[in-house]
């Protein structure tokens, strides 16, 4: 995983899915692993990023290789949850409290990609539930889910210890 970061959300994300199907039906296990996303992303997007340019020793670029962009890494983290948990409240409003609490603590180069994730949940639920109540509940970022009060949904997480 420290060679290939893609490999852990892979990982949690394959998990969030497969939760999410209908023979397993189990959004809570999805909420556990976008949390565990929501940490590799704050992490990640804190970090410069190699750019898979090999240079010689009179600074110029001999070899270019394609390395993910944060705009990957944070796609492969989403996208597949957000559509296989599109009729979930519970994983609408887990996936947009991570989203938000990402676009007030990473840096401005990385906000703008989040804000188009945002963007895509907005119009996942709106597409997603047919009644009015149950598109504004799905539409509150709760760090829980569901089962928070909205103003216990707002509030951001404690980083674990050795997180900042």
């Amino acid at each position: 995983m420290e060679q290939d970061p893609a490999f852990a959300f892979r990982i949690l994300v394959d998990v969030a899915i497969k939760a999410l199907s209908p023979a397993i039906n189990d959004p809570t296990t999805a909420v556990t692993a976008i949390e565990q996303i929501h940490q590799l992303l704050h992490d990640l997007g804190r970090q410069p990023l190699y750019a898979g340019k090999y240079r010689d020793a009179a600074g110029r670029v001999r070899l270019e290789v394609r390395t993910p962009t944060w705009e990957d890494y944070l796609s492969l983290a989403v996208d597949e949850i957000r559509q296989y948990g599109s009729t979930s409240v519970q994983v609408a409003r887990r996936l947009r409290a991570m989203l938000e609490d990402l676009l007030e603590t990473l840096p401005e180069a990385r906000r703008p990609a989040v804000r188009q994730e945002l963007d895509l949940i907005a119009r996942a639920i709106e597409g997603s539930f047919p009644e009015a109540e149950d598109r504004v509940r799905a539409q509150v970022a709760d760090l829980q889910g569901i089962g928070a009060s909205r103003d216990a949904a707002h509030r951001r997480p404690v980083p674990p210890a050795g997180r900042s």
